[in-house]
């Protein structure tokens, strides 16, 4: 998925760090592998609804 998944003026304002242009990118693929373990939990529990347990 090469859309990003976080917003990157948020992460400015919680960062009160410099952040690396490559940062918000890494940050979205580790998103993107949580979600996606998290949709194979709930599907493995026969549910078709994500919660925060999966996480």
């Amino acid at each position: 998925m090469s859309e990003l998944l976080i917003v990157r003026s948020k992460l400015k304002d919680y960062i009160k760090l410099n952040i690396s242009g490559d940062f918000g990118e890494a940050l979205s693929k580790e998103v993107e592998r949580l979600i996606k373990k998290a949709v194979e939990r709930a599907e493995a529990n026969g549910r078709r609804t994500v919660q925060a347990r999966d996480v």
